[in-house]
This record gives structure tokens, sequence and C-alpha cells, in this order.
């Protein structure tokens, strides 16, 4: 009598027809979120409630000092009153959803791994995460504040056009670029119509509009990252604000450079037990301490060659609906559909709190000239602001 062995019953790796062992499948998710959503943990740590598809938040810009020298009992009036410096920020909430399906009979079956509902509830649930963190970190078109329901934007899959929330790129106080002619001149901001999706174009200029509604074309040249490139955004952005940018997340394309090319005069933690080879800290140029995080899914979403810089106090999660299953949808004949639904804006309470340092590559010569000031802007003044 032949030795039973697993060529006659299957080892779990053959086909169905022959194989008779019952497959040993781990079906554990990794929750890789705490990782690798770096902005969105920074805004859900301030979560708050909110009531419509365009909340609206207060923001302050401070005035250009003046020469003073008061006479001695001098008249008081009305026309030395200052202006009123606040204006509104507001950002439309966007819905983002998955659908998880399975039949009767396959969450019947006696499966290895268990029901594969559950497993795909867990796994889609943290896709999603991904996909809120990609629009917080986006710097085209489908990043820009939009209200309407109807219109069309390049790359948005077909049938999605609802509202959009401006990403940090769009509501950034601060830009600085690297054009082909080391001017503002090619350099175009483009402004979303918040009803049409069509956009507006102001030519060879640099315009921060601080409302979530910009985005930028031109031809560019990529500079290797340098230090006197990020100390020249990071002095002007904060300029007259009380933001100090604390945070950078780049892509992980330009961690290994970032972390060769920071002074090394101060001391860089480039080991995380956690993830391996990752930059931690950065004693900064300005009296603290920098958290750098590094971001899969800014090269994922084709912004590659940025670093955003950050204040974290100034950034929200706004939500109008929070995290959970569509109670309308729950069956379809002989199968369970589920949909989760959440929808809410990421808030920007100060505009200076955000910085893009754009045109950053991985190779090259290192710089040692700031860029162009007219390449390196920030807001100087919103709605209601006085003159600067």
């Amino acid at each position: 009598m032949a030795t039973i062995t697993t060529s006659q019953i299957g080892n779990g790796t053959t086909a169905y027809g022959t194989d008779i062992v019952v497959k040993d499948l781990d079906l554990d998710v990794s929750n890789r979120v705490k990782d690798d959503t770096p902005v969105l943990n920074m805004a859900m740590s301030k979560k708050r409630k909110v009531n419509s598809t365009l909340p609206l938040w207060s923001d302050d810009i401070y005035r250009a000092p003046a020469v003073q020298a008061q006479v001695e009992a001098a008249a008081v009036s009305a026309s030395d009153a200052d202006s009123n410096s606040r204006y509104n920020l507001g950002n439309y909430t966007q819905i983002f959803s998955t659908v998880i399906a399975s039949s009767g009979t396959a969450r019947a079956v006696e499966q290895a791994g268990g029901d594969p509902q559950a497993y795909q509830e867990v796994k889609q649930l943290i896709e999603m995460m991904f996909d809120v963190e990609a629009q917080l970190v986006r710097g085209d078109q489908i990043g820009t504040k939009y209200a309407g329901q109807t219109g069309s934007a390049s790359g948005l899959p077909a049938g999605q056009t609802g509202r959009r929330m401006g990403s940090l790129q769009a509501f950034a106080g601060t830009h600085s670029f690297n054009t082909t002619s080391g001017t503002a001149t090619g350099l175009s901001t483009w402004t979303n119509n918040e009803s049409t999706d069509s956009a507006t174009e102001a030519a060879d200029t640099l315009q921060i509009l601080a409302d979530g509604s910009q985005y930028y074309t031109g031809g560019f040249t990529n500079q290797v990252f340098s230090p006197v490139l990020y100390k020249q955004l990071v002095t002007v952005a904060e300029q007259r604000y009380n933001a100090k940018i604390r945070n950078m997340v780049a892509p992980t394309s330009l961690r290994t450079i970032i972390s060769d090319n920071i002074a090394q005069s101060r001391s860089i933690n480039r080991v995380n037990a956690e993830r391996g080879d990752t930059i931690a800290t950065y004693e900064g140029d300005f009296n603290y301490t920098y958290e750098i995080s590094d971001s899969w899914i800014m090269d994922s979403v084709g912004v590659s060659n940025d670093i955003l810089f950050l204040n974290e106090d100034v950034l929200a999660w706004g939500s109008l609906r929070d995290l959970g299953p569509n109670n309308e949808v729950f069956s379809n004949a002989d199968a369970s559909l589920d949909q989760f639904i959440m929808e809410g804006t990421l808030i920007v309470k100060n505009p200076a709190g955000v910085g893009v340092l754009h045109n950053i590559t991985n190779t090259g010569t290192l710089v040692t000239t700031p860029r162009s000031s007219a390449t390196v802007s920030r807001v100087n003044a919103g709605s209601g602001d006085v003159t600067p």
C-alpha cells in the first residue's frame, strides 16, 4: 500500500478540482494608514464637526510696520482707527466612498481566513484613506476647490464630478518655483470657477489666492534639494504671520537627497525603528525642530518634485459625515452590498502655515543662491485686509 503524500491530496497550491487541502491563508490587513497618510493624520488630530458643504473660518494677517511719532495730547478721531484685517476662508466638502459586495453563497461557505466581506471592509477602508491623502497633497486641477456636480477635470474618473475640496497646495500661503526663465515669465496661475469647472489664466504671474482655487502651469527646471531653497521659502512664509513651520512632508523619492543635503552641522535622526531608513527629525535653523515625513502617495499623484512645509497646528479635518456604512444600502437580492462613506474637507486656518517648495529633484549640483523673488510669493492680503 502506497504512503499517502501531498502529491495525492494536494498541498494547497494546485487546482481546486484535485486539491483537497483547506487553504491556509492569512487574511489579516496590515494597518498602514498611520505611516502612509501623514497629512491626514495631522488634520484628523484636530477634527471638528462642520454643518454645511462650504464651511468657513476666519484668518488674520498682520499689517506692515509703520512709523510712529505721536504728538503729545493729540486729538483722536475715527480716521485713526485701523481697518479690520480679518477675512474668511472656506473649502467645499468632498465625498469619499467604497463599495464591498459578495454573494450569499460566498459568505455561507466556510473559507480559509474567514469572512471575505469583513476582510474587504478593512482593506478597502484603508485604501479609501489613501484616496483622501491623495486629494490633500494633489497639485493639479483636481486638487482645487470646486462646487459643481456636472463639470469635468482632466484625470477624473468617469461619472465622478462631485464637489472637490482644495488641497494643501491650493491653500498654500507661499510657493517657490524655478521657472526656465528665472523670472515669473512663463508661469501661469489658473483659477478654477467654482460652478462651471472652467479655469481662468493669469499669465506671467505667481498669484497666491489662499482660497483653495488656484493651480499652476509653466516651464520649469528642477533643482537638487538645497538648504538655501527651503530657508528662503520658510523665511518668506513666516513674515507677518503667527504661524511657525515645523513639519516637512516629502515624496519618498526625495527622502535620501533631503537627508544628505540638509546642513550637516545640525542633528539629523536618519533611522526610524518602525520604518527603516527614514528621516525622523532635523534641528532647524529657526530654533525649533522639524518633523520630517515621507509620502509615497505624493509620488503616485504626480507631485514627486514638491516638498510641503507645514505647521501642524493650522490644519484640521472638517467632518460633515464621519466614516461609516450607508445604511440605505444593505442588500442586493442574494448578495450583501455595503457602501462606506466619509464626507469632509481640509481646513487650513492660516495659509502662512503651509508652504510648497516646487521643482526639486534628487540629482544635480547643489545650488547656493536663492531663487528670484518673482518666483517666491506669499499671500499678502485677503478680502477685507488692510493694505500690506
